[in-house]
């Protein structure tokens, strides 16, 4: 990358140029108090000022640094972008699993070209091994790009395209399938394959890393080791979320994908289960079996696909001041289904329930969930709740907004009856619904697990 494609404009630019610097060396700034020595990365255009560059350290953190016309730049070596991999054996090895890894995109993974800054997926079983030598030790590792999307922009036609691609590596026979996927909207597609992959004989895991793999706080590497390991050797074959359980990097906890949500934008144990346990706590050589699975490994299993997702189906949250003409244009656009995110136990103003008895006579599948992190939707509590489901509104047990809506999306795109797709709505398919909602669940602690 040149520095006229950097980011650097002004000052900043006229010092580098002078200097004789490219993005990818490694400079040694001189300023009147301060000497700085590091990569030379590249900004972003927008909000860049004449006067700053950016500086990889040796930590491996980025730093801006404040240029003057005193300022003196020199240039220690150049970084070629070039790396001589290390030298692995690509040969199976008979004692350990296979497991195929497929990349959606995001950071888990990747690669960084400190020439040019950017974060490039692993291509092949090689970089992987490149990347994170120890997955040598757990599996035979087979690797395929399915996309590079950051998560923001998946969609459900992706659900669709993810799905059929993991279902022809289980059909090639490999011992477990690992998704590594963006951790913004990791939870939807985990759900949507938890609908679409239907008798599985072997474990899907989706892994992330909240922590780009250039940083040295990274939990690219244990994430990706435990879920590895996990599909590999454990008894369970259902859809799973792996990642971290703790701050440390200690051990990662298997969630059920529908019953998983991210909590928190930036920790690294920012996936928790909701209304549920995780299943299994993953150490370092063992693993811990927590909640008992849906279903076993089993090889003998015939898998089926159902990977179609109807795409006009929403999430509303109710909130104060919320206009019925809402839902009113939701029909007009042609909408076959509305999920609501309810206050408490499942409630929205009676303002919204001409438009919403509407909506369901009109043919849509109007369903309720709460906008509590914990507990179960019971609309038969307060009359509010009691008029929604006289019109025909339906109730969504403990199941998360967002797997609701998947599994809407799911059922429309694969059901051609209304009627078999509302009573498949509060129907327990894949570990969605719990029977029961038990004290002790709604007390979870990122800083230090179930309180009790």
């Amino acid at each position: 990358m040149g520095l006229e494609d950097s980011g650097y404009i002004g000052l900043a630019l006229e010092i580098l140029t002078n200097a004789g610097v490219k993005i990818g060396d490694i400079i040694t700034v001189i300023n009147s108090d301060h000497k700085y020595s590091g990569i030379l990365m590249p900004r972003a255009s927008i909000g860049s000022d004449p006067n700053h560059i950016v500086v990889k350290l040796d930590n491996g953190y980025n730093i801006g640094i404040c240029l003057s016309s005193d300022t003196i730049i020199e240039r220690d070596m150049r970084v070629t972008g070039e790396r001589t991999p290390s030298v692995v054996s690509l040969e199976t090895n008979p004692e350990l699993p296979t497991v195929s890894i497929l990349s959606t995109g995001g950071t888990i993974a990747s690669k960084v070209d400190y020439q040019t800054g950017a974060v490039n997926p692993a291509l092949s079983a090689q970089d992987l091994y490149d990347t994170i030598p120890e997955l040598q030790d757990y599996a035979n590792i087979s690797a395929q790009i399915v996309m590079s999307k950051l998560s923001e922009n998946i969609s459900p036609s992706d659900w669709t395209k993810i799905a059929k691609r993991v279902a022809t590596h289980i059909r090639d026979g490999v011992d477990g399938v690992v998704v590594a996927h963006g951790t913004d909207t990791l939870g939807y597609t985990g759900a949507a394959l938890s609908f679409a992959l239907q008798n599985l004989p072997v474990p899907v895991a989706f892994v992330g890393s909240q922590r780009s793999s250039d940083r040295p706080s990274s939990d690219a590497a244990l994430n990706l080791i435990r879920a590895t390991d996990f599909v590999g050797r454990s008894n369970i074959a259902e859809v799973l979320i792996v990642m971290h359980g703790e701050t440390d990097d200690s051990f990662a906890f298997a969630h059920r994908a529908v019953r998983t949500r991210k909590c928190h934008t930036s920790r690294r144990d920012a996936f928790q289960s909701i209304n549920s346990s995780p299943l299994f706590k993953i150490n370092e050589d063992s693993f811990m079996e927590l909640s008992s699975p849906l279903y076993r490994r089993d090889l003998g299993r015939k898998l089926k696909v159902k990977a179609n997702f109807e795409e006009k189906v929403t999430l509303v949250k109710i909130h104060p001041g919320l206009r019925p003409s809402l839902i009113d244009y939701l029909v007009s656009e042609g909408y076959r289904g509305i999920v609501l995110e309810g206050s408490g136990l499942g409630h929205a103003s009676k303002k919204l329930q001409e438009s919403l008895s509407s909506a369901v006579d009109s043919g849509l599948l109007v369903a309720m969930t709460s906008q509590c992190i914990n507990g179960r939707v019971n609309m038969n509590v307060y009359r509010s709740g009691v008029e929604l489901l006289e019109r025909g509104v339906i109730p969504c047990e403990d199941m998360i907004a967002e797997t609701a809506l998947v599994k809407m999306m799911w059922l429309l795109g694969n059901t051609k009856k209304l009627e078999k797709a509302k009573d498949l709505m509060t129907t327990n398919l894949v570990g969605e619904i719990g029977l029961r909602s038990e004290y002790k669940e709604y007390h979870y602690s990122l800083e230090g697990g179930v309180v009790e």
